[in-house]
């Protein structure tokens, strides 16, 4: 379970380092709240750490690493 903790730490600083080469305002339509753009942006981070996480969490599983 500390191997996943360590993955976290690690997706996370790579998600946070990739999604700040992101120029998001093109995605956005024209006078939204900017609550609202900066809460899309944050749940699309954290979906990210997720979904990469727990897919090289199962990959090395599977392949019988640790």
């Amino acid at each position: 379970m500390t191997f996943k903790y360590v993955l976290y730490f690690i997706v996370t600083i790579l998600v946070i380092w990739t999604m700040a080469s992101l120029n998001i305002n093109h995605i956005f339509k024209k006078n939204v709240n900017p609550v609202q753009a900066k809460l899309f942006y944050f749940f699309l981070g954290l979906s990210m750490i997720y979904l990469v996480t727990n897919f090289i969490y199962d990959l090395v599983l599977s392949v019988n690493i640790f």
